[in-house]
């Protein structure tokens, strides 16, 4: 459960410690995740995600039934960097959801790809609602309350995995409020770490060694941080 302080009753997050008091091992889990911001979150937190570790954190919490995640991918690339993380989730446990992104040029020259994937991800948050209890959304977009609140009013819990220890936070206040359980990122990072980097100012990363060992691709952006969809 949220932690209440003071008069004023102000919600703070939970600690790792606090996660085995608001899963019921009995609950049937969906867990929807936005993969831009999942990558983004953490890489400014200073670590990369451990997929595998992910997908048994949730499994060990409850009763998973459905492991989505969501993503923009440029159709006309020849290869895109996201390619070989979402071929490998979709053979290791996940429903991988993807949608053609856009491409265009920001102000400064860059090229940038926009996809958002609020809408799948709802679709399938109220067609999966029926048979579940506990719905942990991995996303911080604040037009997601309206969601949240619908699925609530169905007499489901709600869960956000995003972070507010980044500068600024990663999370809209919107849905932070609107969740019954807000989990910060950073509280998760000893389960689910696939190992430490340097916390983000964003540049492009100097390229890495071939041979260097890696349990799951979780860096489909180190050679094109500009990809990033927002």
């Amino acid at each position: 459960m949220v932690a209440l302080s003071g008069r004023f009753d102000m919600v703070t997050p939970l600690s790792a410690k606090d996660h085995a008091v608001h899963f019921d091992p009995q609950e049937r889990l969906g867990l929807f995740i936005d993969g831009a911001h999942l990558y983004a979150a953490s890489r400014n937190l200073g670590f990369d995600v451990d997929y595998k570790n992910l997908l048994g954190f949730f499994r060990r919490q409850g009763r998973l039934l459905r492991a989505s995640y969501y993503t923009a991918l440029l159709e006309n690339d020849d290869y895109s960097p996201l390619r070989p993380l979402v071929d490998w989730l979709g053979y290791n446990g996940y429903s991988v959801i993807t949608k053609p992104a856009r491409e265009f040029t920001d102000a400064a020259g860059r090229r940038r790809v926009k996809g958002n994937i609020e809408i799948e991800m709802t679709v399938d948050v109220m067609t999966l609602m029926p048979r579940l209890d506990h719905v942990v959304l991995v996303a911080g977009d604040g037009d997601l309350r309206r969601m949240a609140e619908a699925v609530q009013q169905q007499g489901l819990r709600v869960s956000v995995l995003s972070t507010i220890k980044t500068q600024p936070a990663m999370v809209s206040d919107e849905l932070r409020r609107q969740c019954d359980h807000f989990i910060d990122l950073a509280d998760l990072a000893p389960d689910i770490t696939r190992r430490q980097v340097e916390p983000r100012p964003r540049m492009v990363a100097a390229a890495r060694p071939a041979d260097r060992p890696r349990a799951t691709p979780a860096e489909p952006f180190r050679d094109a941080v500009a990809d990033l969809p927002e």
